[in-house]
């Protein structure tokens, strides 16, 4: 099977790693990758959002199967644009993909088919005037929301109504261009906050794993949202049982009603929970795996992902089954410094090689480019350090003996990733 993986980050370096070692695919290329990527697939120089160029290309190649990794492609059709071609895409419809591309659109469904979420208000940039004043009035905590697309940064999880108020104006102001033009207001929702990922062909799904991120830019979840500075998985909160509450009350409920309202949904889907003491809630849906949570997601999934894959573009899932190896997976990202503002390229990361060796830890590459034997930052996120372990102890251990052997004097990461679940827990296993 020829596989063509879309998009350039460390979420889609894990997609090619994880690709590489399924015995069903016989080579596979990423779109346009990056440095880091080019050690585990051909890198075609095609933007993730050349949506034409991909088609063409994908029926050029006589490619078997398109894996699309980022949002943006999938809210512009690309999987639409390919099965018109009779190219077997894994992703959801543009249709379908509003569950991430429109906030309001998830949170309408959501109330039309009882699936359990915040209670919430949708505003247009007219109606200013109206969200302010039901901000003063429900006063804060509250969760302040970009509508549409906005690269992680759109939300605001408002401690004052000062804070609120200005997270409004910033949206209404253009500070997410037209994504900001609706928002969405909803409650602060009390628990603790865990994702599970789910592998859907329209009318199955099979969970693939569970994971918990971690925002913000400093330890301590302290400064501005950020796309993710780590996460580790499994989510201790998400037991065995608690994994079959969420798909039974939300994963396939939102199967059911994608079907009913004729946009069945297909592909993966990310739903960011939060568990409560009334259960389990959904913060919001991404049409795709995380990143940095799909690092520390597929290096404990035991079944050959490229025959899952298949298997949900296919419609086939309901004879399968997905299977995780018995370990824990921790991931830190290194930045640049700035991220997630203006940051500088060009600066040399040294060590790479050193951290690589260190027992079971894995690196992909989000933003690096390679130039005279040196690896240079080329971004903001530049790298996910992964490391696996039998426990979660062991697994933080290991990515930060690695992380400590990468010589990077303009870069930062957190370096507390991973430490409140310990603090919190002995470390029960969680199935997810």
């Amino acid at each position: 099977m020829r596989v063509l993986v879309v998009g350039s980050g460390a979420r889609e370096h894990a997609l090619c790693w994880s690709l590489a070692a399924s015995p069903l695919v016989k080579t596979v290329r990423c779109a346009p990758g990056n440095a880091g990527i080019a050690r585990d697939a051909e890198v075609v120089p095609i933007a993730a959002e050349a949506i034409d160029e991909l088609v063409g290309y994908a029926r050029a190649e006589r490619v078997d199967l398109v894996v699309v990794g980022p949002e943006r492609p999938l809210v512009l059709g690309l999987v639409d644009r390919l099965v018109e071609v009779g190219v077997r895409a894994v992703g959801p419809s543009a249709a379908a993909a509003r569950l991430e591309g429109s906030k309001a659109f998830a949170k309408a469904l959501c109330a039309r088919y009882g699936i359990p979420t915040a209670a919430f208000r949708v505003f247009e940039a007219s109606q200013q005037a109206a969200a302010r004043a039901f901000i003063e009035e429900h006063g804060a905590p509250i969760v302040v929301k970009a509508d549409g697309l906005a690269a992680g940064k759109g939300v605001t999880v408002a401690g004052t109504v000062e804070e609120a108020v200005a997270a409004l104006e910033a949206a209404f102001g253009g500070a997410f261009g037209e994504a900001g033009a609706r928002v969405v207001i909803e409650e602060f929702l009390e628990g603790e906050e865990a994702s599970l990922f789910a592998l859907c062909d329209g009318r199955d799904a099979l969970v693939i794993g569970t994971a918990q991120d971690h925002k913000r830019a400093f330890d301590g979840d302290r400064g501005p949202n950020t796309g993710g500075m780590g996460a580790c998985s499994p989510a201790p909160p998400l037991t065995p049982a608690m994994v079959e509450r969420v798909m039974a009350e939300i994963v396939r409920p939102t199967l059911a009603a994608m079907a009913a309202e004729g946009t069945p949904f297909r592909g993966i889907l990310y739903a960011g929970l939060m568990l409560g003491a009334a259960g389990p809630k959904l913060v919001e849906f991404n049409v795709r795996m995380g990143d940095p949570e799909c690092q520390v997601v597929l290096p404990r999934l035991m079944t050959d992902l490229g025959q899952l894959l298949l298997g949900a573009a296919d419609g086939m899932l309901g004879r399968m089954s997905a299977r995780l190896y018995p370990t824990h997976a921790l991931g830190v990202v290194l930045a640049t410094r700035g991220y997630p503002g203006p940051v500088e390229r060009g600066s040399e990361l040294r060590g790479l090689e050193a951290a690589e060796a260190t027992e079971g830890v894995l690196l992909f590459h989000a933003a690096t480019r390679r130039e005279g034997g040196r690896w240079l930052a080329d971004g903001g996120r530049v790298l996910t350090v992964v490391g696996t372990g039998a426990s979660l102890a062991e697994a933080r251990q290991r990515a930060y003996a690695a992380v400590d052997r990468i010589d990077w004097p303009q870069g930062y990461c957190r370096r507390d990733i991973g430490a409140r679940t310990l603090a919190a827990a002995s470390e029960p296993m969680a199935s997810g």
